[in-house]
């Protein structure tokens, strides 16, 4: 591709998406232009392009001349999110509601919830800059995954997953967030903008549906006890009340609720008109599914943060929600010995980088139960589990593991910048495209995509039955990709090889 397409993201497209309705920031959500319309070239790396800065030192410093774009550093600089040193960029960690530093307000917060022992342990953080909050989380063992959308800023994003912090594109406007109900122990917006109240409560809605019963929200910034905001500050605490949400804390500007353990309590009057929706709705369904202005109501037996059990026993106890799955449990313990195997014969067989400071940023594109990510948990590694928007909806069972991830149709871009993840697992990489055996894109799209959001020296390892390795390698061939085929490990009795690529 042309040396400005360096940063393209295909479905947030300033260039297309301006021209789109601007009611609850529609134009800023995903818009994927059609295949015919997208460009069959490979992305090139800016000038100057290093091989990133390893973790845990990228948490604090990355290359500047990796994403040469000095707007934050000189809008936010003042506010500790981040300065240029040298061929540096450099994270003091802080924030707009956290000059001071991400550690100090992380500290402030633990005296209200229990950030510590296992007890929370998946977060999402709503608009979050630079992400120096999910950054520094991680060591209380609390994984965040946070978001912001293509901004004016340019590149929040960007700079959070070169820091090796979990993150992804993303504008809470007229859709639900791609994840499923009671994905998120803690819920956390800092100056975050989002105006939860408008339309009758529907950003609540939203934030209730993905917080596990007996979680946490915490909201710093406008409008808490914000001057001039104290009709949207009343109006955020009716709304909390009406979801029967426990006030933990009013701190200056920032607010902890806690979110009742129980079934919905609403009431069938109040201010907001809040209702519960039908039974019929699927509060788990979540990819281009707008936003209701119903409350959801599920199941909330074994779910609740205190009956689930804490990190890192969850990570191997069958969660209720296997029962999606027919013999579910059954099913699940077999995947989890399945993929210890195979994780064990890709480290030590195929010379696969996990578990070395070369690799930090992973995504499984079909990850099912998680049980890839679940056998690199002791990896300084984090996972993006995709599960495609297609394929049963077990992305629960991952969060209920304490994993994280999205849903997704690999039939479209994903809301990543290039050059963002060191390595692409994918195993049934032609099922992830087809539908019922009929394809529904090229396998050469799917490619040149991977391509896009994989970094430089980054590996990709593709397992299928040996007539799509064939086709897969010599795509893989044409992207330019340095390819081997080895056979999968003794123990597996169905036939697969595993294709093995690093990237230029």
């Amino acid at each position: 591709c042309s040396a400005e397409e360096v940063d393209h993201m295909p479905c947030e497209d300033p260039r297309r998406n301006s021209q789109l309705s601007r009611h609850m920031n529609f134009y800023r959500e995903r818009h994927c232009p059609p295949p015919e319309e997208t460009a069959l070239c490979l992305i090139p790396p800016p000038d100057g392009y290093r091989i990133p800065v390893s973790w845990p030192e990228s948490l604090h410093k990355i290359w500047h001349s990796n994403m040469p774009h000095n707007k934050i550093a000189e809008r936010k600089g003042h506010q500790g999110w981040m300065k240029e040193e040298g061929p540096y960029f450099i994270f003091p960690g802080g924030g707009t509601m956290f000059p001071d530093g991400a550690v100090p307000y992380i500290e402030r917060l633990s005296q209200y919830i229990p950030t510590t022992g296992g007890v929370l342990r998946t977060a999402l953080d709503m608009g979050c800059g630079v992400a120096s909050f999910g950054g520094f989380l991680l060591k209380e063992d609390i994984l965040t995954l946070s978001f912001a959308p293509r901004d004016s800023h340019k590149s929040q994003i960007q700079f959070a997953l070169e820091r090796g912090v979990p993150a992804f594109v993303a504008m809470l406007g007229t859709r639900r967030l791609p994840f499923p109900a009671y994905s998120f122990d803690l819920v956390h917006c800092s100056r975050c903008l989002i105006p939860f109240t408008a339309y009758n409560g529907t950003y609540f809605i939203e934030v209730d549906r993905l917080l596990r019963p007996g979680g946490y929200l915490v909201i710093s910034g406008p409008p808490v006890q914000w001057p001039k905001q104290d009709k949207e500050w009343a109006d955020l605490q009716s709304v909390a009340q009406a979801f029967c949400y426990e006030l933990i804390v009013v701190d200056g500007n920032t607010v902890i609720w806690k979110k009742p353990s129980g079934d919905s309590c609403l009431p069938n009057q109040n201010e907001f008109g809040l209702d519960l929706c039908s039974d019929v709705d699927d509060p788990s369904e979540a990819w281009y599914f707008d936003l209701k202005k119903c409350v959801s109501k599920v199941s909330t037996e074994g779910s609740a943060v205190g009956s689930i059990p804490n990190w890192p026993e969850r990570l191997v106890k069958p969660p209720v929600r296997v029962a999606l799955v027919k013999n579910g449990v059954d099913v699940f313990e077999a995947d989890r010995r399945r993929w210890t195997r195979r994780v064990a014969y890709y480290k030590k067989s195929l010379g696969v980088k996990l578990g070395t400071p070369a690799i930090r940023n992973v995504m499984d594109m079909n990850a099912f139960f998680g049980g890839f990510a679940a056998a690199l948990s002791s990896d300084p590694v984090w996972v993006m589990n995709v599960v495609p928007a297609r394929k049963p909806l077990t992305l629960g069972v991952i969060y209920d593991r304490g994993l994280i991830g999205i849903y997704h149709d690999w039939c479209e871009p994903f809301s990543t910048y290039p050059r963002t993840y060191d390595l692409i697992h994918v195993a049934g990489i032609m099922s992830i495209k087809d539908d019922t055996g009929r394809s529904r894109c090229s396998i050469v799209d799917l490619m040149v995509e991977m391509d896009r959001i994989l970094r430089p020296e980054g590996t990709v390892v593709i397992r299928d039955m040996p007539k799509a390795i064939e086709k897969v390698a010599r795509v893989a061939r044409a992207v330019r990709w340095t390819v081997t085929v080895h056979e999968a490990e003794p123990e597996s009795s169905g036939g697969e090889r595993v294709l093995v690529a690093t990237k230029q």
